[in-house]
């Protein structure tokens, strides 16, 4: 596999950042790609693919040996994800002390929301609202349903989804049947497992999800795409990238729009989101298309509710969205209007994707700032 080239690249990997020291980003593990800026230009790589092969890593370390070639002087700071264990977070570490550089570790979805903003100029404070698959969370936890105080270098957790039990671990992200299994659970309907998922090793993920073990704690939005593509029958084992997300949309797009569930969440004492509500009456549907509009338009209405809350304890007035689940149009559109509605300013991404593609530019956002003491 050959390393992509940084050498003209299209208009949408030139960015802009505010004038400031050299510095680099590694990225993350999905779709990865590596950033550099200088001056007042950032250059953004084509991505490298997932950091799961040896040949997918030695591309991203050309890559970043390339783009620290184009700075034309050492970086002042290397920044990267918080997860240990991905490539570009060990090679990270290499190239700063190779070169002498400061390592800034930055939050996943924290890189997500600095990158709406640094494509907008926006230097803060806002409210994120950080929707994906999954991110290594500040506490060690798998991060992915976020409502963030975001500031330059400053991140802070406002509330979270309600988490969701991953049964089998990773395991989960590829078979939606068990994150179905995991909804039935926590609505205290665990014993419809087995009978729901016949021909699926359904029994013992009944056993796991009773004894908790292999089941780490998530409050990924895109596990609760799987969970409600599981219940109403759409997909059951994943073949492709985020195929479960992508027949829950078309379905709510043939079956037409819907009002959203009375009473469909709720918002925890803590301020967590609580979907529940809206999994029960998916458990229940016969109509798979109605329930996934019945799913997209209460999803919206509660996600907004939730955000107006914060955003209002808070005292903030703009909204700053990233993250893999804003590649669905339905939702993006909803909240679009929502939040226009509800008098909050909204900043999406417009040139960068929403997904993972967009986290060294943010990451290297993030750096600029920390440098400064922002």
């Amino acid at each position: 596999m050959s390393a992509p080239r940084v050498v003209a690249l299209p208009v949408e990997h030139r960015l802009a950042l505010p004038p400031g020291p050299p510095v680099l980003a590694t990225g993350a593990w999905f779709r990865n790609t590596v950033c550099a800026a200088r001056g007042g230009e950032a250059h953004l790589s084509a991505t490298v693919g997932d950091l799961e092969s040896v040949d997918a890593c030695r591309a991203h370390e050309a890559v970043a040996r390339e783009l620290l070639d184009w700075l034309g002087a050492p970086p002042a700071a290397i920044a990267h994800d918080l997860h240990p264990d991905f490539h570009s977070s060990r090679f990270a570490a290499e190239l700063a002390e190779a070169c002498g550089a400061r390592l800034v570790g930055v939050q996943h979805h924290h890189a997500h929301i600095a990158a709406t903003c640094a494509e907008h100029g926006e230097r803060g404070p806002v409210l994120g609202l950080a929707l994906d698959g999954v991110g290594l969370g500040s506490d060690g936890a798998a991060w992915g349903g976020e409502l963030l105080r975001v500031e330059g270098a400053r991140c802070a957790r406002l509330a979270s989804l309600r988490p969701l039990a991953l049964p089998g671990g990773d395991r989960a992200a590829r078979e939606p049947w068990r994150m179905a299994a995991a909804a039935l659970y926590a609505l205290g309907r665990g014993d419809e497992i087995e009978v729901r998922f016949d021909g699926l090793p359904a029994a013992g993920v009944a056993r796991l999800l009773e004894t908790g073990l292999r089941c780490p704690p998530s409050s990924s939005m895109g596990r609760v795409f799987d969970a409600a593509a599981g219940l109403l029958g759409l997909c059951r084992v994943m073949r492709d990238e985020a195929e479960a997300a992508i027949a829950l949309e078309r379905a709510a797009t043939r079956h037409g729009a819907c009002a959203p569930l009375d009473a469909g969440w709720r918002i925890d004492a803590d301020g967590r989101l609580d979907l529940r509500p809206l999994l029960a009456e998916l458990a229940d549907t016969q109509d798979a298309g109605g329930g996934a509009a019945l799913f997209h338009a209460t999803l919206g209405a509660a996600l907004v509710d939730w955000a107006l809350r914060a955003a209002q304890s808070a005292g903030l007035a703009t909204v700053a969205v990233g993250g893999g689940c804003f590649f669905n149009a339905l939702l993006a559109a909803d909240l679009r209007a929502r939040f226009a509605a509800a008098g909050l300013r909204l900043l999406e991404p417009r040139r960068l994707l929403p997904g993972d593609t967009a986290i060294a530019y943010g990451q290297a956002a993030v750096a600029r700032f920390v440098l400064e003491g922002n």
